[in-house]
């Protein structure tokens, strides 16, 4: 398998996670009002695991299901270079999101660890096994990053950003 088939795999399994997830905190939403306005009982566990789950959708999704055109740019510099403006503009976000994430990774890792001596309200989650998404979340962006930093040095130009499309995340 390619490379490509195997991030998209990934991307098609993020996607997955990621719709299951919105079904869950959306029933979960759904408990929450049933119990607190309907039976006059309100429970605090559908709020907690609403919040996992937004925390969850939000640091998977962005670190695998979003491709690079849908993500949130602020291109007013780099969208008015040329091809070799924005490979370079590109080189070096790339360069400085893995310097970045690779240099706060190791503190990530022990802060996580630490966080094992807690555990949520309700839900009685450690929170070393809850908050360990973000230590997912933090190598995806290295190696996604990493691998953007290759295709600059290859010459592979950052995508121009299309307005018009429905899918350019501006």
């Amino acid at each position: 398998m390619s490379i490509e088939g195997l991030v998209g795999w990934m991307r098609r399994r993020a996607e997955n996670v990621v719709a299951l997830l919105l079904a869950i905190m959306f029933v979960a939403f759904i408990l929450q009002i049933v119990f607190r306005y309907f039976l006059n009982f309100p429970i605090g566990w559908t709020s907690e695991l609403s919040v996992i789950a937004w925390l969850y959708i939000t640091l998977l999704g962005s670190a695998f299901w979003l491709k690079e055109s849908e993500e949130v740019r602020f291109d007013l510099l780099s969208g008015r270079l040329g091809p070799v403006g924005r490979r370079v503009v590109g080189f070096v976000v790339a360069l400085s999101a893995v310097v970045l994430f690779g240099m706060a990774l190791p503190a990530t890792v022990k802060y996580v660890a630490f966080m094992k001596v807690e555990s949520s309200s309700y839900l009685k989650i450690r929170l070393d096994v809850l908050y360990s998404v973000y230590v997912v979340f933090a190598v995806a962006i290295i190696v996604r990053y990493g691998w953007a930093l290759v295709g600059a040095l290859r010459g592979r130009a950052t995508e121009e950003a299309d307005v018009t499309s429905s899918t350019s995340g501006l």
